[in-house]
């Protein structure tokens, strides 16, 4: 049986075991603690690696250093995420009990939109070789936006999705308990969760118009690329209710992020004229990340 193919079985299986188990689609909202945090956070760092062993052992090297590498890209955008997903909360005035059904139901929906964009920019990439320089000219802009653009803010009234969820249904004023929707005088009611929920997955498509472009310019293996998002994203929640009260300390992430953004997209930009192997990538991304991560801890 083709390698791939078992692969892709084994992945299948732990992923619907692990959603089961992690997300617990039945669970009752809870406030997911430090020490909980920590240990799902490693669960999910060990099972990557693992499952990193099995593609290096079953595929070759070259694709178990592209899958590390292309899990090291998302993991670093997504922590970038994070700082987004803390301002989100704190404009709806979530508070943390509810945060982890919102995240929850987020990374369900960005597992399904990550694949259809997995799936078109492949299609795309082999129908037009010039869409290469394209994601790379995006890449350069975003990392110097996110560099030299100053804050971010959030501005959910001019959501789309918000907007159309307002003109179908009347929205209550306060989150009283974890339902997205609800019965108020015989018309069902959207809650502030909802709209949270809207605004959390509307965002994950703008990531999503940047890591994954970024990841080609490792790998244009469907299952290398989709493989590392999925466990990148699924210790995402964890990895939110982990750093969330420090947050604040890395103030030099961004930059670094921002420099990798830059590297990829200058790397896809010259790849005919230059070519850059994916485990020099590697080397760099570790590099810039550790000094951002170290240089922020000494300034605080």
């Amino acid at each position: 049986m083709d390698n791939h193919l078992v692969l892709w079985g084994a992945f299948g299986l732990l992923m619907t075991v692990m959603i089961t188990i992690d997300l617990g689609l039945s669970r009752k909202s809870h406030e997911i603690s430090f020490r909980e945090a920590f240990a799902w956070t490693g669960i999910w760092f060990a099972l990557a690696m693992l499952f990193n062993a099995g593609v290096y052992r079953y595929l070759g090297s070259r694709q178990g250093v592209e899958f590390f590498t292309g899990y090291l890209i998302e993991k670093s955008l997504s922590v970038d995420n994070l700082f987004v997903f803390i301002m989100i909360f704190s404009y709806f005035k979530v508070e943390r009990l509810y945060q982890p059904k919102i995240l929850k139901w987020g990374i369900i929906g960005a597992l399904i939109m990550r694949g259809l964009f997995i799936f078109l920019g492949v299609e795309l990439l082999n129908a037009f070789s010039w869409m290469i320089y394209l994601f790379g000219v995006i890449l350069v802009i975003t990392a110097v936006k996110m560099a030299f653009g100053g804050e971010e803010k959030i501005e959910p009234e001019h959501n789309l999705l918000v907007r159309l969820a307002r003109r179908l249904y009347p929205v209550t004023p306060y989150i009283r308990n974890d339902r997205f929707f609800i019965m108020k005088e015989g018309a069902r009611h959207a809650t502030p969760l909802f709209l949270t929920l809207l605004v959390v997955e509307s965002t994950d498509v703008i990531f999503a118009l940047d890591s994954i472009p970024a990841i080609f310019s490792v790998t244009r293996d469907p299952f290398i690329v989709y493989t590392s998002n999925v466990f990148a994203i699924m210790g995402l929640r964890a990895l939110f209710f982990l750093l969330s009260g420090a947050m604040g300390l890395f103030v030099y992430l961004k930059f670094g992020i921002s420099f990798i953004l830059a590297f990829v997209g200058v790397k896809m930009l010259v790849a005919d004229l230059w070519h850059i192997p994916t485990s020099y990538s590697l080397v760099v991304m570790v590099t810039v990340l550790s000094l951002s991560i170290l240089l922020s801890m000494a300034k605080k």
